[in-house]
């Protein structure tokens, strides 16, 4: 497990034959556009690429170049002379890809992620960076691979979802050189700009509906909230890629410095997101005391117990940690 720069990877993978590209469960375009980029771009250099999910490729973002190259592991498991791991914090979140690699001798990982801890055998880990996609856009560029109109959009994806538009933090003028340099390369920003945030199924404005019905506010109004009960999500026929986005609602309100998702989850368990839009708050040290990560800023956990108790007992958290004078 070592630290490694791209050139150095792009060498250890050249002659392997066969290459599995993967990335985390409930993927996002991050997760999504950097997958596809990396599939095309190792089929580019002649290499046998598979390109798994452990959610396969959601319905939301099928309009990505070439989506039809992400599939859902084999129910049989299968080794490859390498796997690369991009915008994936901690190795379990890979989920049952895990299950359908035999053997690999060769793990990498490219991810941006504070909290990630080196688990490949070369970790390319840059969190100054708003995305992975601006990672390996970075990178190609400098390597002088072919970015082709469809590597280009996938990457264009997934910088502008992941800076939230070009308005988080981490968003720098280089990644606005980047973005230009995929406009340049084939990318139609108001094609994908509309099929990225025009397309949400019915359920999405129910699923809305009741976020802000739901919402409620501790910590003084410093902490918005809101759960998403199993029952509710059943009867409405959500899907994961539903929920992407809907705490931004709550996040932007005045005086609010964190925002929290609770979603109730089928195996007993409740999933977290998290969100702060203040530096002094920390929301991936918060997540990470329960076995979470991510972002100083988003981050998210799987935490076992009820809704209602694991709603109180973050909450809780929160507040203890914002009265702490480092967060005052």
């Amino acid at each position: 497990m070592r630290s490694a720069v791209f050139p150095e990877i792009r060498e250890a993978l050249r002659g392997r034959r066969r290459i599995l590209v993967v990335s985390h469960l409930r993927p996002d375009a991050d997760a999504l556009g950097s997958t596809i980029a990396t599939a095309l771009w190792l089929r580019d250099e002649g290499h046998e690429v598979t390109a798994w999910n452990h959610d396969g490729m959601p319905s939301k973002f099928s309009f990505l170049p070439s989506s039809e190259i992400i599939t859902t592991p084999s129910a049989s498991p299968d080794s490859f002379d390498a796997v690369v791991a991009l915008d994936t914090s901690v190795k379990n979140r890979l989920g049952s890809v895990l299950d359908s690699v035999s053997h690999s001798p060769l793990w990498v990982c490219i991810d941006h992620h504070r909290s990630n801890p080196g688990y490949a055998d070369l970790n390319l880990i840059d969190w100054t960076r708003p995305a992975t996609g601006q990672i390996l856009a970075e990178a190609f560029l400098q390597e002088g691979i072919t970015i082709t109109p469809e590597m280009a959009t996938n990457l264009y994806a997934a910088i502008e979802t992941d800076t939230g538009s070009f308005r988080y933090e981490g968003t720098s003028a280089r990644t606005f050189e980047v973005a230009a340099e995929l406009t340049a390369r084939g990318v139609n920003v108001a094609e994908l700009s509309r099929s990225l945030y025009e397309h949400y199924p019915r359920r999405r404005l129910e699923l809305l509906r009741h976020t802000l019905v739901s919402a409620r506010f501790t910590c003084d109004d410093r902490v918005a909230s809101f759960s998403l009960p199993l029952a509710f999500a059943e009867s409405l026929g959500v899907l994961p890629e539903d929920t992407e986005g809907l705490i931004e609602h709550i996040r932007c309100i005045d005086g609010v410095q964190a925002a929290a998702f609770f979603e109730e989850l089928a195996d007993g368990g409740v999933r977290l997101s998290l969100r702060s839009k203040d530096s002094r708050f920390d929301a991936c040290k918060l997540c990470a005391s329960f076995g979470g990560g991510g972002h100083q800023l988003a981050s998210g956990a799987r935490i076992k117990g009820s809704i209602a108790e694991v709603e109180e007992m973050v909450l809780n958290a929160i507040c203890e940690a914002m009265e702490k004078p480092s967060n005052s």
